[in-house]
């Protein structure tokens, strides 16, 4: 289950930036330095923090250079074969190292991690240590057992466990954008998804702790935060999974009610969030979005096919009916809002006719943008368990550039009528292409380019749109 706006290459160049926002904790150092490289979702982006957090109470420093690390952890992603696969092969590079270096500790993090625990250590011995998702507190220990010659492993997953008091390392480069963990886990038990078993049950963060962290990420320079949890829409605290309040004295807090809080931080605060759920998805968080400007539009919806047979399958929880009304809330409450969504190819069963109403949902919602795959079997599923993987993966391939052609032309289209259009621009960095231009994202999620003249990331400017391709915007300052 995919579900984070971002495909499964290494995430923000790696995550091995050194940090911008270093705790006091840093500054008292062991000499030791910690390389820290990130596959697959925004959470593990998130949790990467979270790790370096921990162990810079221990002294660790980051550092960018993978040869210069005591210590190498690689946060991992199960979603998809190609991804493990790539972890693998960089695990058997750091060996190598190990070997004319044998103090090095490598380790992986994350849903790999979870799952793969006992190939990785005892089988292939590629790591020293293995830790899953819930067990980034014990690191420091699981470091020591290894420093004293033992394989060390904590993969246990908690009903607890949010990392709420954890003050996260920011190690994005920039200091203008920042994730923050609402909840961990997720109970929806999609039958292609191994992130229940891998994450574990669904919990959710102290909504105060939250807005904290984000009082605190404005008050540093930082001027968007992306909210990020597995199903952000299910999102309860105080409250029951069924409807039962937990403390009188304290008041239950949705979603909608925790971006309402986040969003009276600081009217200069955006704010994004990802993943919805179709099926949890309420006009409520809609409504709240209209209301504050600071509350980005823009919505990922994953939708993962357009047919309901196939998605009964996927044991998504809706029908293609239930969704298309969601999109129609959307268009109707956030007219101005960009919608991207998640599609699977070749799930099992597909018949021609799935993959068609794949096609007429696509053309009938007009995505702006999407990430696309086709479908790869992970082990200890439902779908590996009752269905039979029987799509030839020829015809998989063949499904998805039939989609990706599609999203292609309407992303184009999406971007086009953008032409002429001002956009109010959060100033992210220079462009890579040109020391001359700045870059930046509109409240719709889409880069756009324009002229640096004095403008300094964090800086929020008014673009008009000049010119565009299928994946960004270009434009010029223009006066507010």
């Amino acid at each position: 289950m995919r579900e984070f706006g971002t495909d499964e290459k290494v995430i923000d160049e790696k995550l091995q930036g050194t940090a911008t926002l270093l705790n006091a904790a840093q500054e008292s150092t062991n000499g030791k330095k910690l390389y820290l490289e990130s596959y697959g979702c925004q959470m593990n982006f998130s949790d990467s923090e979270i790790v370096a957090s921990i162990l810079s109470e221990e002294g660790y420093t980051t550092t960018r250079n993978s040869e210069d690390a005591d210590v190498i952890l690689m946060n991992t992603c199960s979603i998809r074969e190609n991804a493990e696969q790539r972890v693998r092969n960089k695990l058997s590079q750091y060996n190598k190292r190990k070997k004319k270096n044998p103090s090095l500790v490598i380790g992986i993090l994350g849903c790999m991690a979870e799952r793969l625990k006992k190939d990785l250590l005892e089988q292939e011995k590629l790591v020293d240590l293995v830790a899953g998702p819930d067990a980034y507190r014990d690191l420091p220990n699981l470091i020591e057992e290894v420093n004293g010659g033992q394989k060390a492993v904590n993969v246990l997953l908690s009903r607890e466990e949010t990392y709420a008091d954890i003050a996260p390392v920011r190690l994005g480069a920039g200091g203008v954008t920042a994730f923050i963990s609402i909840m961990r886990g997720c109970d929806n038990m999609c039958s292609f998804c191994v992130v229940p078993f891998t994450r574990g049950r669904e919990r959710s963060r102290d909504p105060e702790s939250i807005v904290k962290e984000a009082q605190e990420l404005f008050d540093n320079g930082y001027r968007e935060v992306t909210l990020l949890g597995q199903n952000v829409d299910s999102y309860k605290w105080n409250i029951t999974k069924k409807g039962e309040v937990i403390d009188e004295s304290k008041p239950v807090v949705t979603f909608a009610g925790l971006m309402e809080k986040v969003a009276l931080v600081n009217p200069d605060l955006r704010i994004r969030f990802s993943t919805s759920h179709p099926k949890d998805m309420t006009d409520d968080v809609l409504h709240v979005m209209a209301k504050y400007e600071n509350l980005c539009k823009y919505i990922h919806l994953p939708v993962q096919s357009g047919s309901s047979d196939v998605l009964k399958r996927m044991n998504r929880g809706y029908t293609r009916e239930w969704y298309l009304n969601r999109i129609d809330a959307i268009k109707r409450i956030l007219p101005d809002a960009f919608i991207s969504s998640d599609i699977i190819t070749g799930f099992c069963g597909e018949t021609d006719e799935d993959h068609q109403e794949t096609i007429s949902l696509m053309k009938e919602v007009g995505y702006e943008f999407s990430y696309m795959f086709f479908y790869s079997e992970r082990p200890k599923t439902l779908a590996e368990r009752k269905f039979e993987d029987d799509i030839p993966e020829a015809l998989k391939k063949q499904r998805l550039y039939e989609v990706q052609a599609l999203q292609a032309k309407l992303s184009h289209e999406a971007n086009e009528r953008m032409v002429g259009n001002v956009c109010k621009v959060l100033v992210e960095g220079t462009s890579k292409r040109s020391d001359d231009f700045v870059y930046g994202r509109n409240s719709q999620n889409v880069t756009t380019i324009f002229p640096k003249e004095n403008f300094e990331p964090g800086d929020y400017v008014n673009v008009k749109i000049t010119d565009f391709t299928s994946a960004t915007l270009k434009g010029v300052a223009v006066k507010s």
